[in-house]
């Protein structure tokens, strides 16, 4: 008899495995200041170096409260990945950009993504992928109305 597959099992083990797979990369190791979310922001600034970036962009991308999102941009300026800085149109706005370092650390994350993409869409059609991402739209939407309630 074959076990009933539940979806946030699944979903959590892929994640654990994907954590463990690109935590053990040698360029990982090198990044050891920019764990967890903290990649995730330099990675989101970095790629979107053709314009202003700010607080509110980080919150909504990630889905982050603001005040974990203030939390996190407070230390990464203390270890040196970030600065704020203002923008002449709205005094009240600052922008996030990324220090020599961290866009030392963008490039490495940047090839140690594409190798890892590179090793898990192998064997899956564009076609499949293009229905996984549909699907897992669905869920992530289903899971974000049900902590809604």
């Amino acid at each position: 008899m074959e076990q009933k597959k539940y979806l946030g099992i699944e979903i959590s083990r892929t994640g654990n495995i994907l954590k463990r797979n690109l935590c053990n990369d040698e360029a990982s190791r090198r990044i050891d200041e920019a764990t967890g979310k903290n990649s995730w922001i330099i990675g989101f600034i970095g790629s979107h170096s053709d314009r202003d970036v700010f607080q509110r962009d980080i919150e909504e991308k990630f889905s982050i409260r603001r005040s974990t999102v203030s939390s996190m941009l407070k230390l990464m300026e203390k270890k040196g990945l970030i600065v704020r800085e203002s923008v002449s149109y709205d005094a009240r706005l600052k922008k996030l950009t990324l220090t020599p370092k961290a866009q030392d650390m963008y490039m490495e994350m940047i090839t140690n993504i594409n190798n890892s993409e590179k090793q898990l869409r192998r064997n899956i059609s564009d076609e499949e992928l293009e229905e996984f991402f549909r699907i897992l739209e669905k869920i992530r939407k289903n899971a974000e109305g049900e902590t809604k309630n």
